[in-house]
């Protein structure tokens, strides 16, 4: 590890300089204290890299700190993963830095894995615990998003297999994540990491063919950009900045993919980009760039009147250039760029949490695909429904339509969408009475593909029946969805309930278990907990309409029946189960039947004989101590003393597997001896272990551990592991020891 000691420090200084860039506050003692203590958890855990782990930490709070995020976001990015990878808890987080710091943690901490029955519910409940704690605090996702993209920076460390794994999901949720979050410099640089694992032959193909013919494009960008420079100063434009910026990867292959494209057939594969002071001179240097190069048909698009609904705002348009050459514009202020470039990270307002009112009311808006989001998961227990939806819903993000109101309102809808989509996004009861569309004052089916800058019009009444179920088969956003299985799960809930019951019922059954057993309160809590129901009459009626597998909950149930069961058993009972396995071991073994041997422990056990026992470890009782048994699980009968800590703090639970013990001998039976441990608190001098250790032996006792230490006030503490017979032997050793010169005190102490 001494050979990352260098690399190690120059990450954290790089992080502490960057931080300083553009943090007004010199107190940076949260990130310093955040930094020391995962350094001191993580200690010699290594990555697949073999680097030591605390580099990863470092580099996601680094990725944030370019994002220009708070200190506390940048302090819960350092102390992502202590929670989920060391023996620090949340309670420990909270208590060292503060709540909200906890509370970022918290959201980015995977849930526990034992807990669940298959890795698709593992993935979809983590996926649902990311987007709730997003709604607390969408710093949240800011910091799952910087965790990804190191993840992925580093992936090449990881196995083939688990390589094409994570870099699917990322391009299924995390890339798209990023895009809705409108940080287009993460999001760009993840779907290029990941075309780079899931088709790498394509990916270095392209790679070289674009390398090819670099330098020619860069004599094409670099007269143009001096071209449009020029012509926007003899127009007036003031404090312009035009430069070219290459295509990413991702972008030209999807475009190849998706278009049946070779190489030599994408025109725009880089873009010019010219930034401005105010929208005024957007719209200025459009005039002028049309006026010297000729405007592509049916390719501008205005995101500054409308803008996408991650905040970016800009004019594209593709042109014609000298040679015929084609390129790509973009113009947009400096604002708008940053808006761009960090997204929701550029704006200070969702500090606040989308779940506890914003004032900006333009800046609450912007994150309402997340309460839709929020919204539709709450009704979907399906976990394999869940995921495709989730991902479905931001991949079609990228490419929306505007349409328009009979009002005028703007309203964006994900391609493909119909005008059911469109009366679900005015309202939800717009969707449940519509009866008709129109769109250009043309009366059309429900099944219309809307295209950019159609006005529509939903014809409603009161008489209707309700949404369709073949709805379902065209509507193309979740939200539309999401109404229409609202709908129909409230009018049938009755008969939902009772058939959800009834699956229920016949679920157990086939797994021969009675479903009135698997009823307790404490297993149906559970479940509504899981599934985030509010009673059992919601969970039945998620079974009954389809939302909720009777299989997934009948599991659940019979989880914490026999929990409950393993609970309740006595002492007795638990005894009886491990030695029935222990002889049913050994018969099958030996093919012979065992008798119980009698033990000679020198314990008897009431209720239960003489039986074969181990001493706790933890109190270490002696013969003359008086006892209790402790049903363990699976080990027998541990014997304590009665005033053992561990017996005392029981819970009542446990309490019920205490049983009545004593000892058959008053001395050590055949020659044995028992261990105690025993402290001395004596004043500090030469030879005061010497003295004492002589004592012992001429006690004729064993000492198998002897530990001292001097104290600030003089005094020394000395603490020994003896072998005795019992508390007889150990009572006449300490009042020998006692009468040593500058003894103050001895006592019995547990291990």
């Amino acid at each position: 590890m001494a050979e990352y000691t260098e690399q190690v420090d120059e990450l954290y200084n790089d992080l502490i300089k960057e931080i300083k860039s553009y943090h007004p506050s010199k107190d940076l003692s949260l990130v310093e204290r955040a930094y020391a203590l995962a350094k001191q958890a993580h200690g010699e855990q290594k990555r697949k890299s073999g680097e030591p782990y605390i580099i990863h930490p470092l580099a996601v709070a680094k990725i944030l700190a370019e994002l220009e995020l708070d200190l506390e976001s940048i302090t819960a990015g350092l102390l992502h993963d202590v929670v989920e990878d060391t023996k620090y808890t949340i309670d420990d987080i909270s208590d060292k830095f503060n709540s909200d710091v906890a509370l970022l943690v918290d959201g980015v901490t995977k849930l526990e894995k034992f807990a669940y029955s298959s890795k698709e519910e593992f993935q979809a409940e983590n996926f649902r615990k990311m987007f709730l704690s997003m709604a607390k605090d969408i710093r949240v996702i800011l910091i799952k998003v910087a965790d990804r993209l190191h993840n992925m920076r580093t992936l090449k460390y990881m196995r083939p297999e688990k390589q094409k794994e994570i870099a699917q999901e990322t391009l299924d949720i995390y890339a798209p994540l990023a895009d809705r979050l409108g940080i287009s410099k993460i999001k760009t640089e993840l779907e290029d990491l990941c075309l780079r694992y899931l088709e790498p032959d394509a990916y270095y193909d392209l790679v070289d063919k674009i390398n090819r013919k670099q330098s020619e494009r860069e004599d094409f960008v670099k007269k143009i950009v001096a071209e449009i420079s020029d012509k926007c100063e003899k127009a007036g434009i003031k404090n312009c900045t035009v430069y070219g910026r290459p295509k990413h990867f991702f972008s030209i292959y999807k475009k190849m993919h998706t278009k049946n494209k070779s190489l030599d057939q994408i025109f725009d594969l880089f873009a010019v980009r010219v930034l401005v002071d105010n929208v005024k001179d957007c719209y200025g240097v459009l005039g002028v760039v049309h006026e010297a190069y000729t405007p592509m048909p049916n390719r501008f698009k205005d995101y500054i009147a409308m803008p996408k609904a991650n905040m970016y705002q800009s004019l594209h348009n593709t042109l014609i250039g000298p040679e015929g050459m084609i390129f790509e514009i973009q113009i947009r202020t400096y604002e708008m760029h940053r808006t761009a470039e960090y997204g929701i990270a550029a704006h200070w307002k969702y500090k606040k949490g989308i779940t506890e009112g914003v004032e900006d009311s333009s800046e609450d808006a912007k994150l309402s695909w997340l309460r839709q989001i929020l919204e539709w998961q709450r009704d979907m227990s399906d976990n394999h429904e869940f995921m495709d939806t989730i991902k479905t819903d931001l991949d079609a993000f990228s490419e929306n339509v505007f349409c328009f109101s009979p009002s005028g309102e703007v309203i964006s809808l994900v391609e493909g969408s119909t005008p059911v989509d469109f009366a679900y996004a005015i309202h939800s009861a717009v969707g449940n009475t519509m009866v008709g569309a129109r769109v250009n004052n043309r009366i059309v089916n429900f099944d219309y593909v809307i295209k950019n800058g159609d006005r529509i019009e939903i014809v409603t009444s009161q008489n209707s029946r309700g949404p369709s179920r073949d709805w379902l088969k065209f509507v193309k956003t979740s939200q539309a969805k999401s109404k229409i299985n609202q709908w129909y799960k409230k009018i049938n809930k009755e008969e939902n309930i009772v058939k959800g019951k009834d699956l229920l019922e016949k679920e157990a059954k086939r797994k021969g278990l009675n479903i009135t057993d698997l009823l307790t309160q404490k297993a149906m809590e559970a479940v509504q907990t899981r599934y985030s129901f509010r009673d059992w009459d919601s969970v039945c009626a998620a079974v009954g309409h389809g939302g909720l597998k009777e299989g997934q909950v009948i599991n659940k149930l019979n989880e914490e029946y026999q929990a409950e069961l393993k609970r309740k058993k006595t002492a007795q009972e638990l005894l009886k189960e491990q030695e029935d396995a222990i002889k049913a071991r050994l018969e099958a073994e030996t093919g012979e039947e065992h008798p119980h041997k009698r033990s000679k422990s020198g314990i008897y056990v009431h209720g239960i004989g003489d039986i074969e026992v181990r001493f706790s470890r933890c109190c270490s009782p002696v013969p003359g101590d008086e006892i209790v048994g402790f049903v363990t699980r699976g080990r027998g009968v541990s014997i304590h003393r009665t005033d053992c800590i561990n017996i005392i703090n029981l819970n009542e639970e446990e309490r019920a597997r205490l049983l009545e013990a004593e000892w058959t001998i008053d001395r050590a039976y055949g020659g044995g001896y028992f261990k105690a441990d025993i402290r001395i608190l004596a004043d500090d001098r030469d030879g005061l272990t010497l003295d004492i250790l002589k004592v012992i032996i001429d006690e004729g006792l064993s000492v198998v551990n002897v530990n001292g230490r001097s104290l600030k006030n003089g005094s020394a503490v000395i603490d020994l592991s003896l072998k005795i017979s019992g508390i007889e032997s150990l009572e006449i050793l300490a009042k020998k020891i006692k009468n040593i010169s500058g003894i103050e005190s001895i006592e019995r102490v547990n291990s």
